[in-house]
C-alpha cells in the first residue's frame, strides 16, 4: 500500500522537473534581441537668412483731411441781399476776388454823396480861413509899418485858430468820406482765397445785420491731415524745426479706400503741434497736400476731399547694416531661435532697433548668412534636430503666419 502512494506522489513530481527543465532549455535556445539606438523625432520648420540691408523706416498713422485756412464770411454792413453768385451753393467753388454776394447799396452811395459835399464845404471853408490869414497878416505889417512898433501880433489876430479849425474839419470831413466808401464797398462781399463753400447762411432776399453770418468758406489751395505719432516713433523721423520751416519735412504718402478703390495722395510734414497730449501721450504733426482738389492741373487721380480718413506712411531715416524678420520670429522681448550648422536649434539673444506689426529690425546678435527659424514652435528646446528646405526670401516671410 505504501509503494503504491510513493509511486502516485512521485509520478507528478517527476512531470513538474521534466517539464521546468524543458522550458529553460527552450529559453536558452532564443537568441539575444538586437538593441536600437532611440533618435529623437526630427521637425519640419522653415527659415529665412540673416541678410543685413539697409531699411527705410516707415512710420504709420491716421487722421482725418482738413482745410487749413477755414472762413466765416460775415457781414460788415446792414441790408437786403440783392444778388448772389452762382457758386454761392454749399459745395461750389469760387475763385480769389469772386464776387459772391450783394447787398443794397442805395443808402450808403447816397452816405458817400453827402460825405463828399461835406469835404468840398471843408475845403471852401479852408480856402476862406487861409485867404482871411493872408489879409490880417498883411494888415498886421501895414499897422507895424505905420506904427513903428516892434510888438509881435498875437495868433489870434493872424487868424491862426480859425484856419486850424478849419482845416481840422477837412480831415474830419475826408476821414468821414472814406469810412462811407468802404461801408460802400462792404456791400460787395468777395472771396478772400480760392476755394469752397461748406455752408450757405444766407441767401437771396434776406436782410443781414453787421456781424451776421453769410456763409462758411475753406480753401482748397491746401489740406491738411493731424497724425497722432507715439513717443517710440519719433527718433525714426526728421522733424527739427528748422527742417520743417525750409519744406524739407518728411515724406508722406497718403491712402484712402473709396468706393472699393484705393486711391494715393503724396504730401510732406510741415509742422509738430509741440505738445504732447495729455490723454493719449501721442504728438501730433500736420502734413500738408498741395491742390487737393485738382483745381490747378490734374495732381491726382482722385480729389482729396475734406474729411476723407486716410492712412499714412511717413518715410523716415534709413537704418544701415539691420536685419529685416518677420514679427513672428522674436520670442519675449529680445530671442530669436537659430539653425545650426548640425541643424539644431539654439537660441540667441538679438538687440532690436524697432519693431511693427509685420516685421523686426535686428541691428546686433546675428551673423550674416546666419539661418534663423520663422516657424512658431511650441516650447522649443535647445539642440532640438530640424530639418528644412530652400530658405525664404524676407517678402515671404512677412507674410508668414503660425504653422
Amino acid at each position: 500500500m505504501s509503494a503504491f502512494l510513493n509511486r502516485k506522489f512521485l509520478l507528478p513530481v517527476a512531470i513538474l522537473g521534466v517539464s521546468t527543465l524543458l522550458a529553460a532549455w527552450m529559453f536558452m535556445q532564443q537568441p539575444n534581441p538586437a538593441s536600437m539606438e532611440v533618435l529623437p523625432p526630427t521637425m519640419l520648420v522653415d527659415v529665412m537668412r540673416a541678410d543685413p540691408q539697409s531699411v527705410q523706416v516707415t512710420v504709420k498713422a491716421q487722421g482725418t483731411v482738413i482745410p487749413r485756412t477755414e472762413t466765416t464770411l460775415v457781414s460788415e454792413v446792414s441790408g437786403l441781399i440783392t444778388e448772389v453768385s452762382p457758386a454761392f451753393v454749399s459745395g461750389g467753388f469760387f475763385s480769389k476776388g469772386d464776387v459772391l454776394v450783394r447787398i443794397d447799396d442805395r443808402n450808403y452811395r447816397a452816405e458817400v454823396k453827402r460825405a463828399e459835399a461835406a469835404v468840398a464845404a471843408a475845403e471852401t471853408n479852408v480856402t476862406r480861413e487861409a485867404g482871411l490869414a493872408d489879409y490880417a497878416r498883411e494888415d498886421w505889417e501895414r499897422a507895424r509899418s505905420i506904427l513903428q512898433s516892434s510888438k509881435a501880433a498875437s495868433d489870434l489876430a493872424l487868424r491862426k485858430p480859425q484856419l486850424t479849425e478849419a482845416l481840422a474839419s477837412l480831415e474830419f470831413a475826408r476821414a468821414d468820406l472814406e469810412k462811407r466808401r468802404g461801408d460802400l464797398e462792404r456791400t460787395v462781399i468777395r472771396a478772400p482765397y480760392d476755394g469752397m463753400i461748406r455752408e450757405k447762411r444766407a441767401d437771396l432776399g434776406q436782410f443781414v445785420n453787421a456781424g451776421s453770418a453769410v456763409a462758411v468758406t475753406f480753401s482748397v489751395g491746401v489740406a491738411e491731415v493731424r497724425l497722432p505719432l507715439p513717443d517710440k516713433e519719433l527718433p525714426f523721423l526728421e522733424l527739427d524745426d528748422s527742417l520743417l520751416a525750409e519744406g524739407n519735412g518728411p515724406v508722406v504718402s497718403l491712402t484712402a479706400d473709396i468706393g472699393g478703390r484705393q486711391h494715393r495722395w503724396e504730401g510732406s510734414i510741415v509742422r509738430t503741434e509741440g505738445v504732447f497730449d495729455e490723454r493719449s501721450r501721442v504728438l501730433y504733426v500736420v502734413a500738408e497736400v498741395a491742390d487737393p482738389y485738382n483745381q490747378h492741373g490734374d495732381i491726382w487721380d482722385y480729389p482729396l476731399r475734406m474729411g476723407t480718413f486716410v492712412e499714412a506712411r511717413i518715410m523716415g531715416e534709413e537704418l544701415t547694416n539691420v536685419v529685416k524678420l518677420p514679427r513672428s520670429v522674436l520670442r519675449g522681448n529680445n530671442r530669436v531661435w537659430t539653425v545650426t550648422d548640425d541643424n539644431t536649434l539654439q537660441p540667441v539673444e538679438v538687440a532690436v532697433t524697432r519693431t511693427d506689426e509685420q516685421s523686426v529690425l535686428i541691428n546686433r546678435g546675428l551673423s550674416a548668412g546666419q539661418l534663423v527659424c520663422v516657424t512658431l514652435l511650441d516650447n522649443p528646446l535647445p539642440g532640438t534636430p530640424v530639418r528644412f528646405g530652400e530658405p525664404l526670401k524676407p517678402e515671404t516671410g512677412l507674410t508668414l503666419g503660425s504653422h
